[in-house]
């Protein structure tokens, strides 16, 4: 197994600073983990997706989750899940247990766990509309979809803390707000990477070689 390199960006003066950590989690994910036009293009939807949702959180929240999760991440995850090669990385010579391993931050067994907790949401709200009196009785559907957007939006925060205060305790706090840091602005960065894709994959391509960001 390779050994973990040393950073590729580095600051003015030479040092990993937040600004160069940022932009290595940002190459790493492209380069392990987006080779496939179809993951792409799926993560440009998202990206869409995923801007839309943070334009509506200015207005109403649980439309905002609800757009979040039921759209942009399923189509953001389905990419990772059913598309992306898992074999052997030839362009990057190394094993996909290797990427897996050294991922900052969510690999596919924690986001298998993560989408589980994200169905389990729905399915507890249904067995318990109020949530042991937690909740107000939802007004019909719209209510009960209202709640479930709240839901998986306290979902996602509480995954984004968790694993920053996981990167916390394994390596350092500034990993895990960097790794957070990237998390949020994933949109924006999917949106200028892959705009392209679609278009490359209707004219047949299926495989992408990375070119330096």
């Amino acid at each position: 197994m390779p050994a973990i390199r040393k950073l590729r960006f580095e600051d003015e003066q030479g040092n990993p600073g937040f600004r160069a950590q940022l932009a290595e989690q940002r190459w790493d994910d492209h380069r392990f983990y987006h080779h496939d036009l179809v993951n792409q293009s799926l993560h440009f939807v998202s990206a869409c997706t995923f801007m839309t949702a943070y334009a509506l959180l200015f207005v109403d929240v649980a439309l905002a989750s609800l757009l979040a999760w039921g759209v942009a991440m399923t189509s953001r995850q389905a990419g990772h899940f059913f598309f992306e090669p898992k074999g052997y990385d030839h362009e990057n010579d190394v094993t996909n247990e290797y990427k897996e391993e050294v991922k900052v931050g969510y690999n596919l067994m924690r986001k298998y766990v993560l989408m589980g907790l994200w169905l389990a949401v729905p399915a507890v709200l249904a067995a318990q509309p109020t949530l042991f009196g937690m909740l107000d009785e939802p007004a019909g559907t719209m209510g009960f979809l209202r709640h479930v957007g709240f839901g998986w939006l306290l979902l996602g925060v509480g995954a984004i803390v968790l694993r920053v205060t996981q990167l916390w305790i394994q390596r350092d706090l500034e990993t895990g707000i960097v790794w957070a840091t990237k998390i949020v602005t994933d949109p924006f960065t999917d949106f200028r990477l892959y705009r392209t894709a679609p278009v490359k994959l209707l004219k047949g391509q299926r495989s992408d070689h990375h070119a330096a960001v």
